[in-house]
């Protein structure tokens, strides 16, 4: 038995996250997860691997619409609509369809990070599947995300580390969508799937980590940490990355409602 001890979602993809007490669940993930991504003017996706002043972009979600903030430039509020012109993005390997959010979206994101860059809300119209080398035969899509719905960590993961780090770090380097305590360090390597009575999340691929996890997500500042330290004892060989934490798709429960306290019974891969 495990227990969710924080759900967080990442409206703008590669910008600040929301803590949640109680996230609804659809199939592509945790709703409004990964729902707007930053553009190049060629519809290439915009992270904070090229741009790590994406983190200081707080986005808050109200009544049908997202607002936008950062340091030194005025707030600027999005509604979430279907109406726009569509385009072309790319994910990684992934073409997606995007609607532009308009003007003031995009001179708000290109002021911040002093680039031409446009902001896309994802659409529904042309679901995105996830990899079926690793989703197997389900039925499992995500939105923006790299190409998983869900990202699951433990807290035991992160103690362990940072039991290893010169200074510790917070759970917010690795941007995850449900934080699970009550199991030992790493066991999320080992579980098929993590279920309630109304949904299923199935545990489908280790993440490897990038250098956004360089990036502190107060300060947009880099360093080298945890990287170096995780590539002495996480190193995935097939993957051949850093691994820390799951990729899980939504098996069932489009829907439900995850909460934090909540148990989720566990069905290990051995």
């Amino acid at each position: 038995m495990a227990r969710i001890s924080g759900l967080h979602i990442y409206p703008v993809k590669g910008c600040r996250g929301i803590a949640l007490d109680g996230a609804g669940l659809t199939s592509t993930g945790l709703a409004y997860d990964r729902h707007w991504m930053v553009v190049h003017p060629d519809g290439r996706f915009v992270t904070q691997r090229e741009f790590p002043r994406l983190a200081l972009v707080e986005a808050a979600l109200h009544d049908g619409s997202l607002t936008l903030s950062a340091p030194g430039i005025a707030p600027v509020e999005v509604e979430d609509t279907l109406e726009g012109p569509r385009t072309d993005v790319q994910v990684w390997g992934d073409r997606c369809i995007g609607i532009d959010t308009g003007d003031a979206a995009a001179a708000f994101f290109s002021g911040h990070l002093g680039r031409s860059v446009r902001l896309v809300r994802f659409d529904p119209g042309k679901p995105r599947p996830s990899d079926p080398d690793y989703a197997g035969e389900l039925p499992a899509f995500s939105e923006f995300s790299d190409g998983f719905a869900i990202l699951v960590i433990s807290e035991a993961s992160l103690a362990d580390l940072n039991g290893r780090l010169p200074v510790p770090l917070p759970m917010n380097r690795f941007r995850p969508n449900v934080v699970i305590a009550d199991v030992d360090a790493f066991e999320e390597d080992h579980m098929d799937a993590l279920v309630t009575a109304d949904a299923e999340l199935r545990l489908v691929k280790a993440c490897t980590r990038c250098q956004v996890t360089t990036t502190d997500q107060e300060t947009a500042a880099v360093s080298e940490e945890p990287l170096r330290t995780l590539a002495a004892y996480r190193m995935h060989p097939q993957l051949g990355g850093v691994a820390f934490g799951q990729n899980a798709v939504v098996a069932r429960g489009a829907g439900a409602t995850l909460r934090v306290g909540q148990s989720l019974d566990v069905v290990w891969n051995f």
